[in-house]
């Protein structure tokens, strides 16, 4: 049997891009590393105004669907731990409550804190993300759980901001 990562091509931009420029190829926490990736792409998105930015992250998470289907297919794995497109998504999803928090989008431990919360979501699955992982298949649903993650990491984010005294 073909080993999936050989019939990845970083010179193809789907297969680019849903390595997250490479980082889901690390030989260990793929997820992890492509979550770190993502964050200068937030640090750069996060200085446009909020209305552009929740622009770029729809757009992001709907482009999103065919480039992982695109990359799955190619690779004949369904969400391989390469494919790290929807962590990307998924931290920028999280990170989106910052400003309504009145705080500085690049306050490093709100962004440490919405990093870890992002990951435990989406490394423990609970439901419904877990459900949604097992029953929802191709591109969506590489990209769904990561969704629903984000959001579950942004109300967390936002109790933690509004119940902590950090503010």
């Amino acid at each position: 049997m073909t080993n999936p990562l050989a019939l990845i091509s970083l010179k193809n931009p789907w297969h680019l891009l849903a390595t997250g420029f490479g980082s889901g190829l690390a030989p260990i926490i793929p997820g992890t590393m492509g979550t770190l990736a993502a964050i200068p792409f937030y640090l750069l998105i996060a200085q446009l105004p909020f209305n552009l930015f929740v622009i770029v992250v729809v757009v992001s998470a709907l482009i999103g669907i065919k480039i992982c289907d695109i990359t799955s297919s190619d690779m004949k794995v369904h969400d391989h731990g390469s494919i790290v497109w929807d962590e990307f998504v998924g931290l920028w999803i999280t990170m989106s409550i910052v400003p309504f928090l009145d705080l500085p989008v690049t306050d490093w431990k709100w962004l440490l804190t919405g990093f870890v919360l992002f990951r435990f979501f989406d490394m423990v699955k609970p439901w419904p993300i877990g459900w949604l992982d097992k029953k929802v298949h191709g591109g969506f649903g590489i990209m769904l759980d990561d969704i629903v993650a984000g959001f579950m990491a942004l109300i967390s984010l936002w109790l933690i901001g509004q119940y902590s005294g950090w503010l």
